[in-house]
């Protein structure tokens, strides 16, 4: 996902996306029985998909108002030109269409919005293979490096992630997401004051709304190992007020409440998660969390 599509997007608009695709897969399988989604159901998918496209169309009309003004800067750096005599033009449009074999960042840009959709449905392999295919269209991509050294990480190659994410910081020290998952490598690498200061440089910036909700996840999952339960119920809850459909967060907060004593507080987080998107990955999850619980098993320690 290129920065400019991230900053205009609505937050988590893409896993919004993610989530929704998923569900409707789900509802066509052959197996599927018909009672599988209640009317009530219905409706609220429907007004989810609605509520999607209207910020989509938000989105889209950003977009081109960026556009307008870029050509608005056009054209007064050609009014500069002729008032000092500098004869070389600028573009009005695009560039040039000749593109090198090497760099195609439209093409690029494809496999980005790819590698991030099967990133959000938890498919690692699709992921990384589109992200690795944008960065052969365009090779150093920030956008294409983080999300690769993203899928890595969840993928349990630290080390690939690590050198991913670092190789973005060093052409951009101010990158924010490769810093909040920098931040998460180090945590799982034992290195926990280090990624704390990553993952709380991300969130006192605030500078990119992605990074900033993953930021609180993280610390929230960093103090929850730690049992420093306060700190992480307080940045757990951070990331559902910025992001409520990411249901991890829900997953957490339920885990931190159990391990801080906290059994029906852990339980409605679950349900909530659970409830929220019962197809979704996390939200399944949670659902699972759930039924082991009930039927007298505990939640592990691990992640």
């Amino acid at each position: 996902m290129t920065d400019a599509i991230a900053n205009s997007m609505h937050p988590q608009m893409a896993e919004r996306l993610a989530a929704l695709q998923q569900v409707l897969q789900a509802l066509q399988a052959p197996d599927t029985p018909a009672s599988a989604v209640d009317a009530a159901e219905r409706e609220r998918l429907k007004q989810e998909i609605i509520g999607l496209f209207r910020d989509a169309d938000a989105a889209v009309k950003e977009a081109q108002a960026l556009k307008d003004a870029v050509k608005g800067l056009v054209e007064q750096w050609k009014l500069v030109e002729r008032q000092h005599g500098v004869s070389a033009p600028v573009a009005a449009t695009a560039p040039s269409p000749v593109v090198s074999g090497r760099v195609d960042h439209l093409g690029a840009s494809t496999f980005i919005e790819k590698g991030w959709s099967r990133l959000s449905l938890g498919d690692l392999e699709s992921a990384e293979t589109a992200l690795r295919r944008a960065l052969e269209l365009a090779p150093g991509s920030n956008d294409a490096e983080t999300l690769l050294g993203w899928t890595q990480m969840l993928n349990g190659q630290l080390e690939a992630a690590l050198a991913s994410l670092q190789a973005v910081l060093r052409r951009d020290a101010g990158h924010a997401l490769a810093r909040a998952n920098v931040g998460y490598v180090r945590w799982r690498q034992g290195h926990h004051g280090e990624a704390i200061e990553h993952l709380a440089a991300v969130v006192r910036a605030d500078s990119d709304r992605k990074a900033t909700l993953y930021a609180h996840l993280y610390l929230g999952m960093v103090y929850g190992d730690r049992a420093m339960y306060a700190d992480a119920e307080r940045f757990l809850k951070g990331a559902l007020e910025r992001g409520p459909n990411l249901l991890q967060g829900w997953y957490e907060l339920g885990r931190v409440y159990w391990f801080d004593g906290r059994r029906a507080d852990a339980m409605a987080a679950w349900k909530s998660g659970a409830d929220a998107n019962k197809f979704s990955p996390w939200g399944k999850r949670c659902a699972e969390l759930l039924e082991l619980v009930n039927t007298g098993g505990a939640p592990s320690r691990e992640y």
